[in-house]
């Protein structure tokens, strides 16, 4: 419900861009989420750019009187409180109200801008940025992947890691388009249809996108773009508004589960129908285990098909991992609390004496159920024929490969024959982890410099670096780029980072060296001058890694800009230097 006001908040903040300062206060539900790391790591995955103050022991609550999540308190310039609002539907509430404000105090208003640091700038560029979903088709050397805050899927060969092609430009929309060309806002849940095309559930588009693999085609086959009201009723997919859909699952039919999170149901979509409509629960958040149109859910946000045609799904906020069968039609706790929302913890045992923490992904392999226990940074083992819940790899947030893993928050988790694939969304990576030795390895992507955004794309986000003026002889010149890496770190061997670089002026050429497999520095570019040439630009992308664990991969992309004059008395050798600084990771 806390994310759904994200969109009508940042409306707001661009609307009344000079008078309003939004304030965050987060009164954590969750024990991981009182954590002032925890909470910075939810800021920069939900671009929030707004101060958010940490309230772990719920004193601004008391002392303001909230009583729900979420709140929203309106407060004068002269700091009385004029009105409150609690749950979703905020911006239709408070806009009239602060429009009315400003109006009133229009000569009292401070409208100089405050001095905020972003908790997103100075961060280095990651190949992911919080994946959240991720579905392995080994039988066809394929990895899809929710590179869900770079807005995009990646297709990846798991036979190397090469990834092969990328749905979405990187920017938040809602369009339909071919590969690049389209637009998705958070992705997450992925499924291969019968017709072979992926779906992907989008989930602050409140949509379902189909990709067609083998033209690159993205294309909108349910909802709307706007967020379903309450009571959620089903219909025509194209014209059906959905809530968050988080996850898919096939049916075995042709048919899809949908997570649909925001309305705490499962739906079912039939693509050869058109058609799309609750499958179980009431849209009442709770913990009520019934009849598939009388249970209360609370949140799923996994799904995953096991024997019999058994639905199950990680439900998030109730902090447990229940299964709806389809043959009986109705919804049983497999794991985890079923007394309130609030039986969560970190516990191995049998059925509703296991505890959970906020789990967002579940898979089948074998004959057990595979959970992603996000917020306690574990991977967990059910045996569903007993409920026994066993801790399999993880021992605390972090990063940490080998025999004694360590993830950060992972959020989707796929089955393969041999391994577990798990999107481990916090540390911007994709680990495998071994069935037999539960020992993990972070799987290493290459060829991101290849959907970069184009250097002449205003949606560049790199570092631009802008030279002096630099005077050169017309004529052969060389330019000679020197990278300095930071301490402990060192270009990466694998991966092939991009040097392209351009010249103005007629009678200007340069030879750009495009993609190098692991560039060495100085780098020396030749180039013709002219009396006409006016400048030059090189879009430089270095792939690099910690030299001890090296498969944490970062990308620093450098925009570097050098106006020229040509004149006899110029220089034949420009010298382009410059430093990454280290990255706060």
């Amino acid at each position: 419900n806390c994310i759904h006001i994200i969109p009508d908040l940042e409306r707001l903040e661009e609307e009344f861009a000079d008078e309003l300062v939004v304030i965050g206060v987060h009164s954590a539900k969750f024990n991981t989420e009182s954590n002032t790391e925890n909470i910075r790591q939810i800021v920069l995955r939900y671009e929030i750019e707004h101060p958010v103050v940490n309230d772990p022991d719920f004193e601004v609550w008391s002392d303001w009187g909230a009583r729900a999540w979420p709140t929203v308190f309106v407060v004068d310039p002269t700091g009385g409180v004029v009105g409150l609002h609690a749950g979703e539907g905020v911006y239709e509430v408070v806009q009239p109200v602060i429009a009315g404000l400003i109006d009133e105090y229009a000569s009292e208003i401070n409208r100089d801008p405050l001095d905020l640091t972003l908790e997103s700038e100075g961060l280095p560029a990651t190949v992911l940025s919080f994946p959240g979903k991720v579905l392995a088709d080994e039988g066809s050397d394929r990895l899809f992947i929710s590179d869900t805050n770079h807005h995009r899927v990646l297709q990846v060969r798991l036979s190397d890691g090469q990834i092969t092609a990328a749905f979405g430009s990187g920017l938040a929309g809602l369009a339909d388009g071919t590969g690049v060309e389209a637009q998705f806002d958070s992705p997450q849940g992925l499924a291969l249809a019968d017709s072979g095309s992926l779906l992907v559930a989008d989930t602050d588009n409140h949509a379902l996108r189909s990709i067609d693999l083998s033209t690159g085609r993205v294309t909108t086959v349910a909802g709307t773009g706007l967020q379903a009201g309450y009571p959620p009723s089903g219909g025509p997919a194209e014209s059906t508004p959905l809530s968050s859909p988080w996850d898919l699952a096939p049916v075995g039919d042709g048919g899809i589960y949908v997570a649909m999170a925001g309305t705490h149901q499962i739906w079912l979509y039939r693509p050869a129908e058109g058609s799309i409509e609750p499958f179980a629960g009431s849209a009442r958040e709770g913990t009520l285990n019934a009849a598939l149109g009388d249970s209360e859910l609370a949140q799923p946000s996994g799904l995953a098909v096991g024997a019999r045609g058994h639905l199950y799904f990680a439900d998030s906020e109730s902090s447990a991992i229940r299964v709806v069968d389809p043959v009986v039609g109705e919804v049983r706790l497999v794991a985890g609390g079923q007394e309130s929302l609030f039986d969560f913890g970190d516990l191995d045992g049998r059925g509703d004496e296991a505890r959970f923490q906020h789990p967002l992904g579940v898979a089948v392999a074998g004959d057990y159920v595979w959970v992603a226990d996000t917020y306690n940074s574990k991977i967990k083992r059910i045996d569903p024929l007993t409920g026994e819940v066993v801790t399999v790899a993880g021992s605390g947030a972090g990063w940490a490969d080998g025999g004694d893993p360590r993830f950060y928050e992972p959020g989707g988790i796929a089955a393969g024959e041999d391994v577990l694939y798990v999107a481990d969304t916090n540390n911007h990576s994709i680990r495998l982890v071994d069935y037999s030795t539960a020992a993990a390895t972070t799987f290493l992507l290459k060829g991101a410099e290849e959907f970069l955004p184009a250097g002449d794309d205003s949606s560049y986000s790199g570092r631009r670096i802008q030279v002096d003026p630099v005077a050169v002889s017309p004529g052969d010149i060389e330019i000679l780029l020197n990278v300095t890496l930071p301490a402990g770190y060192k270009v990466n061997e694998d991966a092939p980072s991009r040097f392209e670089f351009t010249i103005t002026g007629a009678g200007s050429a340069i030879d750009s060296p495009g993609v190098i497999v692991n560039p060495v520095f100085p780098l020396s570019v030749a180039a013709t001058a002219a009396e006409a040439t006016t400048e030059m630009v090189g879009e430089i992308s270095v792939v690099y890694c910690e030299t001890v664990f090296e498969s944490i991969c970062l990308i620093d992309q450098v925009r570097v800009i050098v106006p020229i004059e040509a004149t006899s008395q110029g220089a034949q050798v420009i010298d382009l230097s410059y430093a990454i600084e280290a990255p706060d990771v």
